[in-house]
């Protein structure tokens, strides 16, 4: 202040005096040069520093420029004059050389800031001006493809390079740590996240990754691995896996196909159902349908199972003994007729099958023991044994 009385004083008609009384006056403003690059969420410092003969305090005042300037902070000195705009409190801090400090920053900040440092009541000015850059961090790329595994001259393959977050992302493409850039056979996109392979060659096989960068961050994906084979590789592999299928199924019918004296002692007999009236002869498909056998005092149906017995051996055939009858004891009343005893009809012979035993007369052999128990089992045996038979056959 003692500086500007003077030189409104008796130097007036001095030109060096006056030339002396201008540069003591002059605010020199000075800023970065170049953007400042702020992260989304950390602090941002617009530094400036200013030049001056005054000792006197500045006044400094920061406003950001969109469609009319916006003032964010004044000050003088350090201290902060009059009230904050809402976006802006707790968040700003003015530093004695003109620089401010943006605490948490956000994508809003974004912008170009004019400062404006003055000395003795605004006589004279500096001032300069700072670009903000705000970014989010990049997040971990990943590399998208349809197959990891390819055939040599395919028509054309693609890999696709993706991010959750992250501003302002420039791609490109790496192979063995090396960039790759479009030729006649590698085709980028616009925006360089897809690479598409024309014609794929043995030569394009190798590890390939995404790099992401952006003015705050580079990151790189996570390597990923082209595999190229060759058509004559491939036949190779089809030829092998196919002898090898073929050598596997001839192995194992050897083992499992039975032999030729099997096939004969397992071949499908006819079962004989025997009763008092008539003999029927069961097929292979019908033999599980008589598994009842039906005892009545004059009725004696048994399945004979050939398959149990021996061929020499002679098989009784069951008879069917009438009980005695037994005279009512005399008495004086009158006697009530009987009614007379009809003998049990004489069994039917059969013709013997071919390979099967005949079944003799009952009169040949003494009767197996009346009682069904012996039935069923013996009809269960030939079942157990079908059964086997059945499955052999089929495997």
């Amino acid at each position: 202040m003692g500086e500007a009385k003077k030189c409104s004083g008796g130097f007036s008609n001095c030109p060096a005096c006056l030339l002396t009384c201008f540069l003591a006056l002059t605010v020199n403003v000075t800023g970065p040069g170049e953007p400042v690059r702020g992260t989304l969420g950390s602090d941002a410092l617009l530094s400036v520093h200013y030049a001056s003969f005054s000792t006197d305090l500045p006044i400094i005042r920061w406003q950001l420029r969109k469609d009319k300037p916006l003032t964010v902070v004044q000050s003088f000195g350090t201290d902060v004059i009059g009230n904050l705009r809402s976006e802006y409190r707790g968040r700003v801090r003015v530093f004695a050389n003109g620089s401010l400090q943006l605490q948490g920053l956000r994508l809003a900040d974004e912008g170009m800031y004019e400062v404006e440092v003055s000395i003795t009541d605004d006589t004279f000015t500096g001032e300069t001006s700072v670009n903000l850059t705000v970014d989010e961090l990049i997040s971990t790329p990943r590399v998208v493809m349809e197959t990891s595994a390819v055939l040599e001259h395919m028509e054309a393959f693609t890999l696709n390079c993706s991010h959750a977050n992250g501003t302002r992302p420039t791609y490109s493409w790496l192979k063995g740590g090396k960039p790759l850039a479009n030729d006649t056979r590698l085709l980028l996109s616009p925006d360089h996240k897809s690479l598409t392979i024309t014609r794929v060659t043995p030569q394009d096989d190798g590890i390939y990754l995404c790099l992401v960068e952006n003015p705050v961050s580079s990151v790189r994906s996570a390597p990923v691995r082209l595999t190229v084979y060759r058509r004559s590789s491939l036949y190779f592999i089809l030829a092998a896996g196919g002898g090898f299928l073929f050598v596997t199924l001839v192995t194992v019918c050897a083992c499992w196909g039975p032999s030729k004296k099997e096939k004969q002692h397992n071949q499908p007999s006819s079962v004989k159902y025997v009763d008092q009236n008539r003999t029927k002869s069961i097929g292979e498909e019908q033999r599980y349908h008589y598994g009842r056998l039906i005892y009545a005092d004059t009725v004696l149906n048994v399945c004979s199972c050939p398959a149990f017995s021996d061929p020499h051996e002679e098989r009784p055939t069951p008879s069917v003994s009438q009980a005695p009858v037994t005279a009512p004891p005399p008495s004086h009343g009158p006697q009530i007729p009987t009614k007379p005893t009809v003998p049990p009809p004489r069994a039917h012979k059969t013709r013997p099958s071919p390979g099967l035993p005949a079944v003799k007369p009952a009169g040949d052999s003494k009767p197996p023991p009346s009682h069904p128990l012996y039935s069923m089992v013996l009809l269960f045996a030939w079942n157990v044994y079908s059964v086997q038979s059945f499955r052999c056959t089929v495997i």
